[in-house]
């Protein structure tokens, strides 16, 4: 049976994919307006033309990100004949939000071997890197370097449980003590900070050279959708469960990939306690959600090829350049 033989999905669920992505490409649109934009397509002065163009190019270069990655998936999973669906894009209209919570393909089969669960698993994060990494350095070409008031340290991080829980102990004391509540302090400006890590620090040093002291990026919103395909591919390369990063661990280390997985809980929850309380929620994800177990392939005997681990390696490069501690932070000064 040739991988061009295995089935393909109905006329009626190709439909659903194509109202999923349509849909998608509407809710992306109108976050960016809402967190992003001066005008709105509904509001009285209707919607700016920079704003439209704007809020296309992010939601464009997005959903372009997030379809290659699933892409990267389906066209390795039909070519080692596992039966799979095509992309499901996942819109989100939320106010707040990005618009989506990414896209997802639903495996029908068993993997066959290792080295087939190593080129699905990889597909997907090394295809949307190949397309998020050209659009971030085009992006950060088109982006504006300004003067920057000085950032404070991110550990332990202003939306850590470690602060939070100090601030809820020291309002607790003023309503037990009848205490006057303590002064706040009165802030002048508002940064939301992206987080950095070693791509975004390596192609904004190629695209606008070293950064001085004071200084910092306002970015494009291709940027911001690279960055988004970055924290995207960071979250699926933790080798947990039967995430991207978990389907390479196992392919490795076989039944031992559960130690790896729960040791990555343990740092989730180090940085959830210290930098940002955002981890708390991938950490009940990774561990309730996705778990640490993982199925076993149907021919388990055959080895893992040189090349299959030449890419795993790779995959364990992308995971360190993507990381990044602390991905948003409000910073008020």
């Amino acid at each position: 049976m040739h991988p061009a033989s295995v089935p393909r999905p109905a006329p009626a669920r190709v439909w659903l994919h194509l109202l999923l992505f349509a849909v998608t490409l509407g809710t992306t649109f109108l976050a960016y307006l809402l967190l992003f934009g001066r005008s709105f397509p509904f509001s009285g002065a209707g919607l700016l033309e920079e704003d439209r163009t704007q809020a296309l190019f992010f939601s464009g270069s997005l959903l372009a990100i997030l379809g290659s990655h699933e892409m990267g998936h389906y066209v390795l999973a039909r070519w080692h004949r596992v039966d799979t669906s095509l992309p499901y894009f996942i819109p989100l209209p939320v106010p707040g939000s990005l618009g989506t919570l990414g896209a997802v393909i639903r495996l029908r089969g068993r993997i066959p071997t290792r080295n087939a669960l190593v080129d699905i698993g990889a597909a997907g994060p090394l295809a949307g890197l190949v397309v998020a990494l050209p659009l971030l350095y085009w992006g950060l070409l088109h982006s504006t370097v300004v003067d920057s008031p000085p950032v404070p340290s991110a550990f332990p991080g202003e939306s850590s449980l470690w602060v939070l829980g100090q601030e809820l102990l020291r309002w607790v004391m003023e309503k037990l003590t009848q205490a006057p509540p303590a002064m706040e302090p009165v802030y002048t400006s508002h940064q939301t900070l992206f987080g950095d890590n070693l791509v975004m620090k390596a192609l904004t040093w190629l695209a606008l050279g070293p950064l001085p002291e004071g200084k910092d990026v306002v970015v494009h919103p291709v940027v911001m959708a690279a960055w988004f395909g970055l924290l995207v591919t960071l979250l699926n390369l933790l080798p947990v469960g039967q995430l991207d990063g978990g389907h390479l661990t196992f392919a490795v280390l076989g039944p031992r990939a559960r130690q790896v997985g729960q040791g990555v809980a343990a740092v989730l929850l180090f940085l959830t306690v210290f930098v940002t309380a955002s981890w708390g929620l991938w950490l009940v994800v990774a561990s309730k959600v996705v778990g640490f177990g993982h199925p076993e392939v149907l021919r388990p005997e055959e080895p893992l090829s040189t090349s299959r681990k030449v890419i795993c390696a790779l995959c364990l490069l992308a995971l360190v350049g993507c990381a990044m501690p602390v991905p948003l932070r409000e910073v008020w000064s």
